[in-house]
């Protein structure tokens, strides 16, 4: 196996050991064989770090790491692109999971057609990991004005060539960060979608972005754009605006009903 066949995962943890394991399972399930599963602990208190030390001992592709003190899922992700190996570089939060397919199916999708930025469908399920019965998906293309107007791929959902990308840091924002991440990418490679549902995600755990008000949104997306990328402070408004009208853009377009299921 050399760099050119390895996927380096990137999963930061924190308290999501109701989940993670599933999540783990999720990759070790891949038809695609050739993977390194890079899990930073952020300091979790309910047994999340344990599961993923057991699961290391029994799988030498899982490497755990763990912050000394509370830092956030950004630090966690930019400790893990820096000790990441692979070629191929995808993302999977502790709390979601993959189909068993996704690995081989994104990679054959990127070599097939030269890309170098992707992403999938997804579904969603509920924090019991039931069906909600709602399948995710999103715009073609997405270049750099698209990706900017709205974050359209779901973190679980993309993969990006390190060797065309090169290694991507963020600045150590609370929320946001997978966004900010796809901010940097989309300026070396535009993303296309795989028009296949290859992930689960689980929505309304609580403590994740989603279970959060209005408000709060507003002020997570002016923060991205106002410091993350460092932008004036009427560009950031307008951006933070027109995130929130691709918003519902979205929800009318691409937030489809799965058939036979709630």
């Amino acid at each position: 196996m050399g760099k050119s066949d390895l996927v380096s995962i990137i999963m930061p943890s924190y308290n999501c050991g109701r989940f993670i394991e599933a999540s783990i399972r999720s990759v070790q399930a891949q038809t695609y064989r050739e993977w390194e599963l890079l899990v930073v602990d952020d300091c979790s208190a309910d047994g999340s770090l344990q599961t993923a030390l057991a699961l290391q001992q029994e799988d030498p592709r899982i490497r755990v790491l763990r912050h000394e003190k509370r830092s956030g899922a950004a630090t966690a992700r930019n400790w893990a692109l820096r000790e990441a190996r692979g070629r191929w570089i995808a993302f999977l939060d502790s709390d979601d999971q993959w189909e068993s397919t996704k690995l081989e199916r994104q990679i054959a999708f990127m070599e097939e057609h030269g890309y170098a930025f992707s992403y999938t469908n997804y579904q969603e399920m509920d924090e019991h990991l039931q069906p909600t019965g709602k399948l995710v998906t999103g715009p073609r293309r997405i270049t750099t004005i698209g990706m900017y107007a709205f974050c359209w791929p779901g973190c679980l959902t993309v993969m990006y060539d390190a060797e065309k990308v090169g290694l991507v840091q963020i600045k150590p924002i609370h929320k946001n960060n997978d966004y900010a991440l796809w901010l940097k990418v989309i300026r070396k490679a535009d993303c296309y979608l795989l028009d296949e549902c290859l992930a689960r995600y689980t929505r309304g755990r609580s403590g994740s972005i989603t279970t959060h008000g209005y408000c709060a949104l507003i002020k997570w997306h002016y923060f991205l754009f106002r410091h993350a990328e460092e932008m004036s402070a009427p560009v950031s408004f307008l951006l933070m605006c027109g995130n929130l009208m691709f918003g519902v853009l979205k929800k009318l377009l691409y937030v489809r009903k799965v058939e036979g299921e709630s």
